[in-house]
């Protein structure tokens, strides 16, 4: 079992930055590629970005290409998505999830562990 535990969410406007932090317990958590995710309400879970799990890798959606990043600090077992230049329809629910694999794919079948979520809302 890995248990992961998302902080960082909050109201921001735009053009502005958040910090969001998936705190892990459990399982080694070097054994596990991570990924972001969103949902706003009335739309599907969507793939933000993800880091494997040796941290070496990273990939994006391009929505939020060249404006958030995704980090991870195996030693601390803890994942952090730096958003950056926010925008309106970045409002969402974002969650971490955890996958037993080298990297992250875009798919939310493919992950077994999932945060509970924190809200991000960007004003205009």
């Amino acid at each position: 079992q890995v248990q992961l535990v998302e902080s960082g969410g909050g109201l921001v406007q735009a053009g502005g930055s958040l910090r969001l932090s998936c705190a892990a317990s459990g399982r080694t958590f070097s054994n596990y590629a991570v990924g972001w995710f969103r949902q706003a309400p009335g739309k599907e879970r969507e793939f933000v970005g993800g880091i494997s799990r040796s941290g070496s890798s990273t990939t994006y959606a391009d929505s939020v290409k060249g404006r958030f990043t995704v980090s991870r600090d195996n030693a601390q077992i803890t994942v952090h998505l730096q958003m950056n230049s926010l925008k309106p329809e970045d409002t969402a629910v974002y969650y971490c999830a955890a996958r037993f694999s080298t990297n992250t794919v875009a798919s939310t079948d493919s992950y077994r562990y999932w945060g509970q979520g924190t809200q991000v809302t960007v004003s205009s």
